[in-house]
């Protein structure tokens, strides 16, 4: 849905995202990346054949959307997670896996992005399951670079600026580098004694239990950054004199 706010001759903002599913202690599961293009209800002098963005995980493209000409988009879609477990693996508690995640500036204009990562627990029947904080999934951040805002992040929720702009062809740092599910879950069991008392069950509370991942991408072109960034993402950023980094205020 388009929201009314004042017109600035300013390329629009490119929003794509991608979701991914693990199944706790299966085999791994995912869920399709969702693409979604944004525009602001900017003026008629806008011209958008030149920008374009890519998420990437561990080097490999995963979703992508790109203007191409008469109002026409070239998107690609793919699954965050997907090559994390070997074949027949199952998710081990604790363990690390590898989860770096950038942004690929695939347009033909210097660009500034941003990240929004969501985290999330489902249960078996596909609902979000708010008994499971998503503090235990663990993403660990880099640096590199980027900026976590203090709001509206929170434990379910991070805003990542990237401070330096992206030129065309260019890829950001890794934004994050390892993934993991706090061991604490794995010690999350019920006990069940047999009636004769010779038989005892230790079962997994959340067994089948999910997590979903998601990454947002936002881009604005680098020109005239501090309103394109005000307009489009509605927060104030400094820019440098050189119009080539931001940060937050």
């Amino acid at each position: 849905m388009k929201k009314n706010r004042k017109s600035f001759p300013l390329k629009p903002i490119l929003l794509l995202s991608a979701a991914a599913l693990l199944l706790l202690g299966s085999a791994i599961g995912s869920a399709r990346a969702a693409l979604t293009y944004y525009s602001e209800n900017y003026s008629a002098q806008v011209n958008m054949s030149s920008i374009g963005v890519t998420l990437l995980e561990n080097g490999r493209e995963i979703s992508s959307r790109n203007y191409a000409n008469n109002g026409t988009w070239v998107a690609t879609e793919g699954n965050l997670l997907e090559n994390m477990l070997d074949k027949g693996s199952k998710l081990t508690p604790g363990k690390k896996y590898n989860e770096a995640l950038s942004v690929k500036n695939s347009g033909n204009i210097d660009i500034f992005v941003r990240v929004i990562i969501t985290k999330s627990w489902q249960n078996k029947e596909g609902q979000k399951a708010t008994e499971l904080s998503p503090e235990l999934i663990e993403l660990n951040l880099t640096g590199n670079g980027w900026e976590q805002a203090s709001a509206p992040s929170s434990p379910e929720r991070m805003v990542l600026y990237y401070s330096n702009v992206v030129a065309s062809g260019e890829t950001t740092p890794e934004l994050s580098d390892t993934i993991r599910i706090d061991n604490k879950i794995a010690r999350m069991v019920t006990k069940n004694v047999s009636k004769d008392g010779k038989t005892i069950q230790y079962v997994y509370d959340y067994d089948g239990y999910t997590i979903n991942l998601d990454a947002e991408v936002n881009a604005v072109q680098a020109n005239n950054a501090k309103d394109a960034i005000k307009s489009a993402w509605g927060v104030d950023v400094n820019v440098s004199s050189d119009a080539t980094s931001i940060s937050l205020q």
